[in-house]
């Protein structure tokens, strides 16, 4: 144990003040300086903190960007999630592997480097993408990875592959990111004309009460896909008794292919802290988090001047909009890498310095949430239609969009199309206008919600994108006739097994069995039975898992087996002597043979 790991601990876990429940600020800390945290290092925080050892190494294992085995000084994150697969990932990783001599799991010997896959890093729109120390490199190939290699080797200077920055506040210094907006459709509301300042000054104007009861006449409700009334979500947090409350704000978009957060959080930043702010002043809450998932560090600092900018504005800090006795303030908490923490309460947990492992429901955030207190999560395009909404009222809002579903939507579309991008629509749009607007030529079949969402074909495509028909929290992903569906369905089927928390076995067990019966039939050794197992299997993870991710990631398979039938019926057979085709016996008896020193009879008979 080095002096300098032991000072290394020691300022991390003062920058925090030594409070436990910042247990994931002062990992990030020392995982960006030392490359690991080891059992000396654990041991250390967890004195610094009083916190047991034990949870601080869970923590540590829960999470993609923590490590107990050193990483490189250059850590390399390629994204592994179906796009950047599709349009090149697997040849850019050969690439990879070919410059640095490793293969992925693996440091180089001289430690400068390691190479790993990581889920959707929110760059579908300019994939193959990955992330180099934080830095984010977008459509690569394989001369392009090559070259940025051997760059590396001689400056180790991840920032310096930035040659030209992107469009809008990737350019600000602050962001400095090749990462383009690709923002194709404006509609009214997020991209409308911002006041700065003015919807917090209609809403102090305004009892606490009339703020809700504005949200409420405007029928917004949440945009991360569940669509829960926003106006009563409030009303519930604020009739809450306690001394304290939280607005949180999630900006953990981990939904394969979802990619709008990321956009509003680089060019419309005042808008979703004014919502916050706003929500603050309608709940009782003094302070507030923004969630910021790991894949978006790059936009850390500028985020954090927005905020200092506002308090210096009175738009933050202690009497806001002068306002008496109206006080807020917002901090920022980082994230380490977990799709489950996209759901409210694995959020919640991860902000307190905890795994990212989903809450028992009930009780609600609304009456038990953040620290045990009562606690609002909205997203990013939720907070910023509140903005909106006090800006230029219920009535405004509320033309756009149907009854059901108010408003605009924010889309973001990956895929085969030629516009991939950020579109602002009027809710009710049908599937296929939206793939009109994005140059989709020939599509095959949609991904709507993502990869918990439906997998849905020609047939399908006058549905509308709205809660009642077609619910998004975002991401539309577009297949061409090119492509094998199946294969996509089993490639999402890996990434809910990878991303599962794994604390309860309808989800643990559940997306391993979709899994394997997937990887059956793809390989022509699938039967009747298991399109029944599969049903079963998902009848029971929706009605028995503790959280949205297992009670939905059923979906890529069934939803594709309701909708394309004649992908799985070429698939199927019956063995003509009634035995079961995926078994091999020869392969089941292999390890007996070698014990015994024998060949099995019955194995070898034809």
């Amino acid at each position: 144990m080095t002096d300098s790991i032991e000072c290394m601990v020691e300022v991390a876990c003062k920058k925090v003040g030594c409070d436990p429940t910042r247990l994931l600020d002062v990992l990030i800390s020392i995982q960006s300086r030392s490359q690991c945290i080891n059992n000396e290092t654990i041991d250390l925080i967890a004195g610094h903190l009083k916190t047991p050892r034990v949870q601080i190494e869970s923590v540590v294992s829960f999470y993609t960007f923590l490590s107990k085995e050193p990483k490189g000084k250059i850590a390399i994150y390629l994204s592994s999630d179906v796009i950047d697969m599709l349009k090149g990932a697997e040849e850019v990783a050969a690439a990879f592997t070919d410059e640095l001599g490793i293969e992925f799991g693996q440091v180089t010997d001289d430690g400068n480097f390691s190479l790993d896959w990581t889920s959707c890093i929110g760059m579908s729109d300019q994939a193959p993408a990955a992330l180099i120390n934080g830095t984010v490199v977008t459509e690569l190939n394989v001369e392009k990875s090559r070259q940025i290699i051997r760059e590396l080797k001689i400056h180790m200077d991840p920032d310096s592959l930035v040659k030209e920055a992107g469009d809008g506040n990737n350019s600000n210094p602050l962001i400095h990111s090749m990462v383009r907006n690709n923002i194709h459709e404006k509609g009214p509301i997020i991209f409308g004309l911002l006041n700065r300042g003015d919807a917090i000054r209609k809403a102090v104007r305004m009892s606490p009460v009339e703020v809700i009861r504005a949200l409420k006449a405007s029928r917004l409700r949440g945009r991360g896909g569940a669509g829960f009334p926003c106006g009563m979500k409030w009303e519930y947090t604020r009739a809450a008794k306690a001394d304290c409350k939280y607005i949180i704000c999630n900006a953990d978009e981990g939904e394969p292919g979802t990619f709008k957060d990321r956009v509003l959080l680089t060019e419309l930043p005042d808008r979703i802290f004014a919502g916050m702010t706003i929500a603050a002043y309608a709940i009782g809450a003094t302070e507030g988090i923004l969630y910021l998932r790991a894949e978006y560090v790059y936009l850390l600092n500028f985020l954090e001047e927005i905020l200092q900018r506002r308090r210096v504005d009175g738009l933050l800090g202690q009497n806001i909009a002068n306002c008496e006795g109206f006080h807020f303030d917002i901090r920022i908490q980082l994230g380490a890498g977990a799709y489950i923490c996209g759901e409210e309460t694995a959020l919640i947990s991860s902000a307190e310095g905890k795994r990212g492992d989903p809450k028992n429901r009930p009780p609600f955030p609304a009456q038990s949430g953040y620290l045990g207190y009562p606690t609002s999560v909205n997203n990013c395009e939720t907070l910023s239609c509140v903005t909106k909404i006090l800006e230029e009222g219920s009535a405004s809002f509320s033309m756009h969009g149907n009854r059901q579903s108010t408003g605009t939507k924010l889309i973001s579309i990956s895929g085969d199309c030629t516009h991939p991008g950020v579109y602002e629509v009027d809710f009710g749009i049908s599937l296929r206008e939206l793939l009109n607007l994005a140059g989709a030529q020939s599509p095959e079949a949609v991904q709507v919600g993502g990869p918990s969402g439906q997998l849905v074909g020609v047939d399908d495509f006058e549905r509308k994108i709205c809660f009642d028909d077609l619910p998004t929290g975002g991401s539309i992903m577009v297949f061409d006739a090119s492509r094998d569906l199946l294969q996509i369905v089993r490639q999402f089927m890996d990434f809910f097994v990878e991303e599962s928390c794994g604390y309860c076995t309808p989800c643990r067990v559940g997306n391993v069995i979709l899994k394997n019966g997937m990887e059956r039939i793809i390989k022509g050794n699938g039967e009747p039975q298991d399109l029944v197992q599969f049903k079963q299997t998902a009848e029971m993870m929706k009605s028995c898992s503790r959280c949205g991710l297992g009670q939905t990631s059923w979906k890529p398979v069934i939803t594709s087996l309701n909708n394309f039938p004649s992908l799985y019926a070429e698939k199927i057979q019956i063995d003509p002597d009634g035995f079961q085709r995926s078994f091999d016996l020869k392969e089941a008896v292999r390890l007996s043979e070698s014990i015994t020193g024998r060949v099995s009879t019955h194995s070898h008979q034809k």
